[in-house]
C-alpha cells in the first residue's frame, strides 16, 4: 500500500480538487454537506501523505514518474511527480495544517453566509499547495504557484465587503506579481540554455555549465520568487496585511502554504543555488536582514494577528537565511516545527477574537487566562516552542540554524540570529502577559471556545512540545538524516544551545517585568526612545515610502507619458489625419458621379493638351508660345 501511494502520489492533491469540484458544482447549497466533504477528501489526502512519510522513512530514495504533456521539435514539457524526504515532510505538513485549519473552521466560520465558499477555497488552496509539492519540473511548479496566488487573493479577500480585506487582497496579488515576474524570466532562461525544466536533469547539467555570469542572473531571478511568496525584504509588504482574511486563513498562509512555497522552492532547486555561491550569500544576508527587520517592528504592535504576521516574516527570514548560509537540514526542519507552532498561534489568536467578538487589539484584551484555560495554555506552549525553549519544537530547529551560521563562516549573521532569538521571545510574551494575563476588562465577557476549535489548539500544541525531538542532534536516525541531499548535518553545538536560550529567556524576563510586573514602564520607554519608537511602529515607513514612489514617480510618469500621448503622438496623428480629411474634402469634388460632368473634363483636358502642344517644338526643346521662333 505504501508503494502505491508513493507511484500514484498525484492522488494527494487530486483529493482537495476533488471537493473543490463537488462544491462549487453540486453542494454549494448544503453548507454542512460541504464543508464535511472537504474535511473528509483532506483527511484522505492526511492519511494518504503519512503512508508517504513511513515509506521514506524505511527507505528514503526520490521516485519520479512523469509523462508528456507538450512536446514539438524543439520543445518537450512534461507532467509529473517527484516524492523524496523534503516533498514527504511537505506533504506531512501541509495535509495536516490544512486538515487542523478546516476543522477548526467549522467552528469559526459556523454563521458565516459564504460557508460552502470558504470550504471550496480552502480545498483549492490545498490543493494548489500540494501540486506544487509534488511537481517534478519548473513549469508544473509554476502552475500551482500562481493557483496559490489566486487562492491566497480569494482568501485574503473573502470578506470583500470590507475595504480594507480588498485592499489586503489586491496588495498580496499585485505584489507577488513582481516576484512572480522574475520567477518566471528566470524559467525561461533554463529552458532556453539547457532544454529541460526537469529539476533532476537540471541537477546533473547545471554544476557543469561554465558561464556563471548568467547562472548567477539565472539563479537571482529564480529567487525573486520566493523574496514575494515568502515576504523577503521588501516585498514582504503583503503579509501583515493578509491578516484581513479569516483567522484560519492566516494560520493555513503562514504556516503551510503560501509562505512556505518560497522556503521550499529554494529547497527543491537548491542544486541551481548551490552551483553559483555568490547568490547564497544574497540570500543569507537578505535573510538575516528580513529577520532582525520583522522581529524589530512586532515589539511594537498591538494588534494581535499583526504581531504574529511580523513574526512570521522575521521565522521566513531565519529559514532563508539557514538555506543560503548552507543549512538546507536547519531551514526545512524549521519550517516543519515553525508550521506546528505558527498554526497553533493563528488558531490561538482566532480563539481569542472569537471569544471577544473581533477584537485584536492586545491593550483591548485581558484576564483570558481564567477564563479560556484551553487557548491561554496551548497559546503559551506555542509562545514558548516559538521563543526556542528548551525541550520544545522550535528550540532544535532554530539552534540548527544558529549553529549552521557559525560553523559555516557567517558570524555576523549568527549574532543577528541570536539577537532575533531574543526579540522574538520579548514580543510574543510582551502579547501574553498583556492579553492573557492582564488586568481583565469589565466589558469583555470571554469564553472557552467549542471542542471543535480547541481540540486542534490541543493537538498543535502537542506537536509543538514533541514535534522537534525528531531532529535531536545525538540521535544516529534523525531529522538531518533523511532531508539534507549533500547539506551537512552539524550535530550540536552546547555553547550555541546556552546562549541561544538564555538570550530568549532573558527577552521572556525583560517582557515579564515590563508588562507583568511593571517595574519597568513601557510607556515611560516608549517616551524616551520616542523616534526609534515611532519608526518601529510605522514599520519604518515602507509603506508610505511605496505610496510616495507610486503617486509622485509612478503617477508621475504615467502624466507624463499620458502628455506625450495626447499633445504629440496624436498631435501628430490627428494633424496628418486632419490634412487627409481636409484634402479629401474638396478631392471629392472631382468625382461627382455625373457622366456630363465627366465628358466636359475630358472634352476640357483635350484643349488644354492641344494647345500646349501646339506652342511648343519637341525638336528644339523651347515654346513658341508669344511669337518665339
Amino acid at each position: 500500500m505504501t508503494q502505491f501511494v508513493i507511484d500514484n502520489a498525484w492522488l494527494i492533491p487530486l483529493m482537495p480538487a476533488l471537493a473543490f469540484v463537488m462544491i462549487v458544482f453540486f453542494l454549494r447549497k448544503a453548507p454542512q454537506i460541504s464543508a464535511g466533504f472537504s474535511i473528509a477528501c483532506i483527511f484522505i489526502s492526511f492519511t494518504m501523505a503519512l503512508s508517504v512519510v513511513a515509506g521514506i522513512l524505511g527507505n528514503p530514495i526520490t521516485t519520479e514518474h512523469s509523462l508528456s504533456w507538450f512536446s514539438m521539435q524543439s520543445i518537450s514539457l512534461e507532467m509529473g511527480i517527484l516524492i523524496d524526504p523534503i516533498s514527504a515532510m511537505m506533504l506531512f505538513v501541509v495535509t495536516l495544517i490544512a486538515l487542523m485549519v478546516q476543522v477548526y473552521s467549522l467552528g469559526y466560520m459556523e454563521n458565516d453566509p459564504g460557508y460552502s465558499t470558504y470550504f471550496a477555497y480552502q480545498s483549492l488552496f490545498a490543493m494548489s499547495m500540494l501540486g506544487l509539492v509534488v511537481a517534478n519540473n519548473f513549469l508544473q511548479m509554476y502552475v500551482f504557484w500562481e493557483l496559490v496566488g489566486l487562492c491566497s487573493y480569494l482568501l485574503i479577500g473573502f470578506w470583500f465587503f470590507k475595504p480594507s480585506a480588498r485592499e489586503a487582497a489586491k496588495k498580496a496579488f499585485i505584489t507577488n506579481r513582481v516576484g512572480d515576474f522574475g520567477f518566471l524570466l528566470g524559467i525561461l532562461f533554463l529552458q532556453v540554455l539547457f532544454g529541460t525544466l526537469n529539476f533532476t536533469g537540471l541537477a546533473k547539467i547545471i554544476p557543469t555549465y561554465a558561464n556563471m555570469g548568467l547562472m548567477t542572473i539565472v539563479a537571482l531571478l529564480i529567487f525573486t520568487g520566493p523574496v514575494g511568496k515568502s515576504g523577503q525584504f521588501p516585498l514582504h509588504v503583503w503579509l501583515p496585511d493578509a491578516m484581513e482574511g479569516p483567522t484560519p486563513v492566516s494560520a493555513l498562509i503562514h504556516a503551510a502554504t503560501m509562505v512556505v512555497a518560497g522556503v521550499y522552492l529554494i529547497a527543491r532547486a537548491y542544486f541551481l543555488f548551490a552551483a553559483v555561491p555568490n547568490v547564497l550569500v544574497v540570500i543569507a544576508y537578505l535573510g538575516g536582514f528580513t529577520a532582525i527587520f520583522a522581529a524589530s517592528i512586532a515589539i511594537v504592535q498591538n494588534d494581535i494577528k499583526r504581531i504574529l504576521a511580523y513574526s512570521t516574516l522575521s521565522q521566513l527570514g531565519y529559514m532563508i537565511m539557514a538555506l543560503g548560509v548552507g543549512g538546507l537540514t536547519a531551514s526545512m526542519f524549521h519550517l516543519m516545527t515553525h508550521a506546528f507552532f505558527k498554526a497553533l498561534l493563528f488558531l490561538g489568536a482566532g480563539s481569542v477574537i472569537h471569544a471577544l467578538h473581533n477584537k485584536q487589539n492586545i491593550w483591548e484584551m485581558g484576564g483570558l487566562a481564567k477564563k479560556m484555560p484551553i487557548t491561554t495554555n496551548t497559546f503559551v506552549i506555542g509562545s514558548l516552542a516559538l521563543a526556542g525553549i528548551f525541550p520544545l519544537a522550535g528550540f532544535w530547529s532554530k539552534d540548527e540554524i544558529l549553529l549552521s551560521a557559525q560553523i559555516n563562516g557567517y558570524t555576523g549573521l549568527y549574532l543577528v540570529g541570536t539577537l532575533v532569538a531574543f526579540l522574538t521571545a520579548f514580543y510574543m510574551f510582551r502579547l501574553v502577559f498583556v492579553a492573557f494575563y492582564g488586568p481583565a476588562k469589565p466589558e469583555n465577557h470571554p469564553h472557552e471556545s467549542p471542542a471543535v476549535m480547541t481540540v486542534p489548539l490541543i493537538i498543535l500544541g502537542c506537536l509543538s512540545v514533541v514535534g522537534g525531538l525528531v531532529g535531536m542532534p545525538w540521535l544516529h536516525t534523525n531529522f538531518g538524516s533523511y532531508v539534507h541531499f549533500g547539506a551537512a548535518h552539524h550535530g550540536y553545538s552546547m555553547a550555541v544551545m546556552i546562549t541561544s536560550t538564555g538570550v530568549a529567556l532573558a527577552g521572556i524576563y525583560l517582557a515579564y517585568l515590563m508588562y507583568y510586573k511593571k517595574v519597568i514602564s513601557a510607556e515611560a520607554m516608549a517616551n524616551r526612545f520616542r523616534p526609534i519608537y515611532t519608526l518601529l511602529y510605522n514599520k519604518y515607513y515602507i509603506d508610505e515610502i511605496y505610496q510616495w514612489f507610486i503617486d509622485r514617480v509612478v503617477n508621475g510618469f504615467g502624466r507624463l507619458v499620458y502628455w506625450f500621448d495626447i499633445y504629440i503622438v496624436d498631435g501628430i496623428v490627428d494633424g496628418l489625419g486632419g490634412i487627409t480629411k481636409w484634402s479629401g474634402h474638396y478631392l471629392r469634388y472631382l468625382q461627382t458621379g455625373q457622366t456630363q460632368h465627366y465628358g466636359m473634363v475630358l472634352v476640357a483636358a483635350v484643349i488644354i493638351i492641344s494647345l500646349i502642344l501646339s506652342f511648343y517644338d519637341p525638336s528644339i526643346g523651347i515654346s513658341t508660345w508669344g511669337g518665339g521662333n
